[in-house]
């Protein structure tokens, strides 16, 4: 089982890795865009500022009204960038990062179990077991629900099973290392 946790470490950490530049070139052409409508706009507030509020095309002392709209136009660009950036920041913090550092977990838990023997045999299974499907039902879920949009994932997530795996799997691994420790490889028994 030991091998299949590392391979699967790698495996999901490539995946992670690749879905990174994926969800980047996904999301960020429509941030791009917001960002360039937030420096024109506030570009041209700034204008009007740097020209003691005198208007560019008049010359003339700005209106109240026309200043208005140069300031809600402003924040309301500054608005659509931050909700434009959100969801990239969402796959940044979200799945992209716990998918790296769960098949982290896989590759760690792997390397450790191959010094480790445990009784009853059948315990590093479980161990390896509870942090691969764990990874599956916590970050793989994450990348569904959010990079990919499936709402069934979304509810998977919100079972919160998969982080729970994942911690039973420390806890059994903790133990399994506490008693069964022997400080060379002992292999998948």
């Amino acid at each position: 089982m030991s091998r299949i946790n590392i391979a699967f470490g790698f495996f999901f950490l490539a995946l992670s890795a690749a879905l990174g530049p994926y969800m980047l070139l996904k999301l960020h052409p429509t941030a791009n865009q917001a960002q360039e409508g937030r420096v024109a706009a506030t570009g041209r507030l700034a204008e009007v500022a740097g020209a003691n509020y005198d208007d560019p095309e008049t010359l003339a002392p700005i209106t109240a009204d026309k200043l208005g709209r140069l300031v809600t136009d402003a924040v309301l660009a500054i608005n659509r960038e931050i909700n434009a950036r959100a969801p990239i920041d969402a796959v940044r913090s979200g799945p992209h990062v716990h998918g790296n550092l769960e098949a982290l977990l896989n590759i760690a838990v792997g390397v450790v179990m191959l010094f480790v023997s445990c009784k009853p045999a059948w315990m590093k299974q479980v161990i390896g077991w509870l942090f691969i499907l764990g990874t599956l039902l916590h970050s793989g879920m994450l990348y569904l629900a959010i990079v990919f949009n499936q709402s069934w994932a979304g509810q998977i997530l919100g079972t919160g099973i998969g982080p729970l795996m994942i911690l039973a799997g420390m806890v059994l691994a903790g133990l399994a290392v506490a008693l069964g420790w022997r400080g060379r490889v002992t292999g998948d028994n």
